[in-house]
């Protein structure tokens, strides 16, 4: 996907670069155009078919925060990339209203919560076929898909609205290495091990792993993203699964602690 920054004579709107945060307002990309201010737009074939209103709170703001935050993780964006992932906040945004896709309703706590804390996970992503489970509104499924577009990432989630964004989120962003399964974890059976699993408070260990442990092998990384260091849900973990490693993550802009618990299975 190769962005082309928009010309502003031709398509007849203010699409000036922001002088303060040095984002532009409006870019255009295979399919379709993104705009980043009091409009965040897309349009499927261009400006002539008229642009349909995504949200109105996906601000220079969010651009510069992530941006920003990005960086700090020590995550360099492309230009692409970070256009996605804005081009996601706003259909996360508008779809939250009438599905209930996260309980963090305000735009500006998106950012941190959602995009950044699903791309600190990011430098301990490993193989090439990974599965989020209990995925709901696509974190950090879909980010992760932005980020490793030559890997296969699939998010499994039992609410058909939570999988219907999933789907248009795919057909939106033309994210063709993502795949969205609808399904309870413990009905769902892969054609082969996936090389990781994640989830972001899912559910405790015990019952992450013993409802994954049939989409892994000992090979697989189970990756389960947590708040304060769960050593409670450590003493149930199931005897065939052990802690490998347990990373303290800094997230830019989100206050309390983050970890995240890299487990294996012994067999």
């Amino acid at each position: 996907m190769r962005p082309v920054e928009r010309n502003p004579e031709q398509a007849g709107d203010n699409s000036a670069r922001n002088t303060r945060t040095g984002f532009a307002h409006s870019w255009r990309y295979a399919g379709g155009y993104f705009a980043v201010d009091d409009s965040f737009e897309k349009t499927r074939r261009g400006p002539s078919v008229g642009a349909k209103r995504l949200s109105s709170m996906v601000t220079p703001q969010h651009a510069q925060e992530l941006s920003t935050g990005a960086r700090e993780l020590g995550i360099d964006l492309s230009p692409a990339q970070h256009e996605q992932l804005l081009a996601y906040l706003a259909l996360l945004i508008k779809w939250n209203k009438a599905y209930n896709l996260t309980a963090v309703r305000n735009p500006d706590e998106m950012v941190s919560r959602h995009l950044l804390d699903s791309l600190s996970v990011v430098p301990f992503i490993e193989g090439t076929r990974w599965i989020d489970v209990g995925s709901g509104g696509g974190m950090p499924g879909i980010p992760m898909a932005i980020l490793f577009p030559e890997r296969e990432v699939a998010l499994l989630d039992s609410n058909g609205k939570k999988t219907r964004f999933q789907t248009q989120v795919k057909l939106e962003l033309k994210l063709d290495n993502l795949e969205v399964i609808h399904s309870r974890a413990e009905n769902y059976q892969p054609d082969a091990p996936f090389d990781g699993i994640i989830s972001r408070a899912f559910s405790s260990l015990e019952d992450f792993t013993g409802w994954t442990r049939h989409m892994g092998d000992v090979n697989t990384r189970w990756l389960a993203m947590k708040g304060l260091h769960p050593d409670d849900e450590l003493v149930a973990l199931p005897s065939d699964f052990h802690l490998d490693s347990a990373q303290a993550l800094t997230v830019p802009g989100c206050q309390g602690q983050r970890h995240l618990l890299i487990l294996r299975r012994t067999a």
